[in-house]
Protein backbone atom coordinates (compact mmCIF):
# COMPACT_ATOMS: atom_id res chain seq x y z
CA UNK A 1 0.00 0.00 0.00
CA UNK A 2 1.21 3.32 -0.97
CA UNK A 3 2.33 5.45 1.79
CA UNK A 4 -0.22 9.42 2.40
CA UNK A 5 1.63 11.46 0.81
CA UNK A 6 2.84 14.49 3.16
CA UNK A 7 0.22 17.29 3.81
CA UNK A 8 1.61 20.62 2.30
CA UNK A 9 1.96 23.73 4.79
CA UNK A 10 -0.87 26.04 4.57
CA UNK A 11 1.73 29.17 4.08
CA UNK A 12 3.39 27.58 0.86
CA UNK A 13 -0.25 27.02 -0.30
CA UNK A 14 -0.98 30.64 0.15
CA UNK A 15 2.20 31.62 -1.19
CA UNK A 16 1.33 29.23 -4.21
CA UNK A 17 -1.52 30.93 -4.89
CA UNK A 18 -0.66 34.78 -4.08
CA UNK A 19 2.61 34.89 -5.52
CA UNK A 20 1.87 33.70 -9.63
CA UNK A 21 -1.74 35.61 -9.22
CA UNK A 22 0.09 38.50 -8.18
CA UNK A 23 2.53 38.75 -11.54
CA UNK A 24 -0.05 37.89 -13.64
CA UNK A 25 -2.39 40.62 -12.55
CA UNK A 26 0.86 42.89 -12.89
CA UNK A 27 0.85 42.21 -16.44
CA UNK A 28 -2.88 41.90 -17.16
CA UNK A 29 -3.15 45.45 -15.50
CA UNK A 30 -0.18 46.68 -17.87
CA UNK A 31 -1.53 45.08 -21.06
CA UNK A 32 -5.23 46.40 -19.70
CA UNK A 33 -4.50 49.71 -19.70
CA UNK A 34 -2.35 50.22 -22.67
CA UNK A 35 -5.18 49.95 -24.92
CA UNK A 36 -7.85 51.36 -22.04
CA UNK A 37 -8.23 54.64 -20.15
CA UNK A 38 -8.91 54.33 -16.39
CA UNK A 39 -10.82 57.90 -16.67
CA UNK A 40 -12.19 57.49 -19.81
CA UNK A 41 -13.90 54.24 -18.24
CA UNK A 42 -14.65 55.64 -15.46
CA UNK A 43 -16.81 58.12 -17.18
CA UNK A 44 -18.63 56.19 -19.51
CA UNK A 45 -19.24 53.83 -16.57
CA UNK A 46 -20.91 56.48 -14.65
CA UNK A 47 -18.11 56.07 -11.65
CA UNK A 48 -16.96 59.61 -9.74
CA UNK A 49 -13.71 61.05 -11.37
CA UNK A 50 -11.16 58.86 -10.63
CA UNK A 51 -7.33 59.97 -11.65
CA UNK A 52 -5.21 57.79 -13.68
CA UNK A 53 -3.50 56.19 -10.94
CA UNK A 54 -6.46 55.51 -8.63
CA UNK A 55 -7.51 53.77 -11.51
CA UNK A 56 -4.62 51.76 -12.73
CA UNK A 57 -4.80 50.79 -8.59
CA UNK A 58 -8.79 49.41 -8.74
CA UNK A 59 -7.68 47.87 -11.91
CA UNK A 60 -5.09 45.84 -10.35
CA UNK A 61 -6.72 44.60 -7.52
CA UNK A 62 -9.64 43.76 -9.27
CA UNK A 63 -7.33 41.30 -11.58
CA UNK A 64 -5.51 40.35 -8.58
CA UNK A 65 -8.86 38.79 -7.41
CA UNK A 66 -9.91 37.66 -10.13
CA UNK A 67 -6.30 35.42 -10.64
CA UNK A 68 -6.45 34.33 -7.09
CA UNK A 69 -9.18 32.90 -7.61
CA UNK A 70 -8.25 30.94 -10.90
CA UNK A 71 -4.97 30.35 -8.56
CA UNK A 72 -7.09 29.00 -5.73
CA UNK A 73 -9.14 26.84 -7.69
CA UNK A 74 -6.07 25.50 -9.59
CA UNK A 75 -4.66 24.26 -6.14
CA UNK A 76 -7.99 22.90 -5.27
CA UNK A 77 -8.68 21.03 -8.08
CA UNK A 78 -5.07 19.09 -7.88
CA UNK A 79 -6.36 17.14 -4.83
CA UNK A 80 -7.31 13.34 -6.11
CA UNK A 81 -11.68 13.32 -6.34
CA UNK A 82 -10.89 10.69 -3.46
CA UNK A 83 -9.92 12.96 -0.61
CA UNK A 84 -12.26 16.03 -1.04
CA UNK A 85 -14.18 16.77 1.42
CA UNK A 86 -13.46 13.59 3.58
CA UNK A 87 -12.29 13.74 7.46
CA UNK A 88 -8.52 13.32 7.95
CA UNK A 89 -7.89 10.54 9.73
CA UNK A 90 -5.47 11.35 13.09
Amino acid sequence: MPEPKAEIPRLQIVIAILWPSFLTSGLATILFFTLFDPVVLANVAGLPPVSHLGGYTIGFFAFWILTSATSALTCYFQQPCHTVGTPQAG
